[in-house]
């Protein structure tokens, strides 16, 4: 591929990703963002490698997150290696608490060779006489934890001599002969061969006209973070949508609400109460737990849960990469690949036809 310049709009995981994946291949990166690196969605998540529940996704989510969270160890280790910043990757497995479907769970996981064991669960966690005994465990289910992995990405993407311009929002692209001649923004004009759309749930309004029929606003999710001298449960546990997360340090997130309430980021006492309470009777001894912090994030919500990936079908030099929903995290390097393939004409993994705007 002969030297060129894309420009990504949008610096969260999966814009990071896709300028490191460019830069690696000797693309030059200029990425235009918003408001802060990272500091919307990607930050806003839990980290979770996996779908909660991946035997009720379509197969077109579960193939592009299982085939992105097998690339994780060697990726976060070499991010770690190259940014001195460790985004914590540990296989810590997770439980699912009843209600869930397990005759489908394990035809799931026969039919794709993927480990599920029913387990007692007070072996795992606080013994509570209030939650039924059984469980089913998926002991290779790995995570992250958001915030480091971001500020690595971030540094090595500088390191390999990205530029990422904060606070420089895109407010229109000049378009002529089926091609994007330049992008207009609160800090000036760029310019560039191609261009990359990862802007989260602001995508398809940030494209304007362009967007087309492309699918994607935002959903609210609402979190809680708590901390402990040492860690209250070994694995990540999910209970419908609720799900805690324990960190190496003792810290435990709680998520998330699913709210369809436009761009609003406001955190609600409501959501706080109802994380809280849910937590509590997986967790009783959160009760004695303040609560160290309450934030929201707006997840890119796409139909089915499928992102949008590839080229556009009019504009020839503008691609799209957003629409993750609440899986951007975990499929960030496979939809990294997806897309740097898409922009040099390189051999995909898979049949990418399900991902591309139409």
């Amino acid at each position: 591929m002969k030297k060129t310049e894309v420009i990504v709009v949008g610096a969260g995981i999966i814009g990071l990703a896709t300028a490191e994946r460019l830069l690696k291949q000797g693309v030059k990166v200029t990425l235009l963002e918003r408001h802060s690196t990272g500091h919307e969605s990607s930050w806003a998540g839990g980290g979770i490698l996996a779908p909660l529940h991946p035997w009720n996704y379509f197969d077109e989510v579960t193939r592009l997150a299982s085939y992105s969270a097998q690339q994780f160890f060697t990726w976060t280790s070499n991010l770690y290696a190259k940014s001195g910043i460790d985004p914590e990757y540990e296989k810590s497995g997770m439980l699912v608490l009843e209600p869930y479907d397990e005759e489908a769970a394990r035809q799931w996981c026969l039919d794709r060779n993927i480990k599920i064991e029913r387990q007692i669960i007070n072996d795992l966690i606080e013994k509570n006489p209030e939650i039924n005994k059984q469980a089913l465990y998926f002991p290779d289910i790995a995570q992250v934890r958001n915030p480091r992995l971001l500020r690595a990405l971030c540094t090595h993407v500088a390191q390999l001599g990205g530029k990422i311009i904060e606070n420089c929002a895109v407010t229109g692209f000049k378009v002529a002969h089926q091609h994007v001649q330049s992008v207009t923004s609160t800090c000036g004009k760029f310019s560039a061969d191609h261009y990359v759309v990862s802007a989260g749930a602001w995508s398809k309004t940030m494209l304007g006209n362009h967007a087309l029929n492309l699918n994607i606003k935002p959903i609210k999710g609402q979190m809680l973070l708590f901390k402990y001298d040492s860690p209250p449960t070994r694995t990540i546990i999910v209970q419908n949508d609720l799900y805690l997360i324990p960190r190496r340090d003792g810290h435990l997130l709680v998520g998330s609400t699913l709210e369809d309430v436009g761009f609003d980021k406001q955190v609600t006492e409501l959501a706080r109460n109802r994380l809280f309470a849910q937590a509590q009777t997986i967790l009783p001894s959160l009760n004695k737990k303040p609560i160290i912090q309450h934030w929201a994030g707006l997840r890119p919500a796409s139909p089915n849960n499928i992102p949008t990936i590839g080229r556009h079908p009019v504009i020839h030099n503008l691609f799209i990469n957003s629409g993750h929903f609440r899986y951007g995290v975990t499929m960030a390097p496979a939809s990294a690949e997806i897309m740097v393939n898409e922009i040099i004409g390189t051999r995909q993994p898979f049949d990418i036809s399900p991902y591309q705007m139409r």
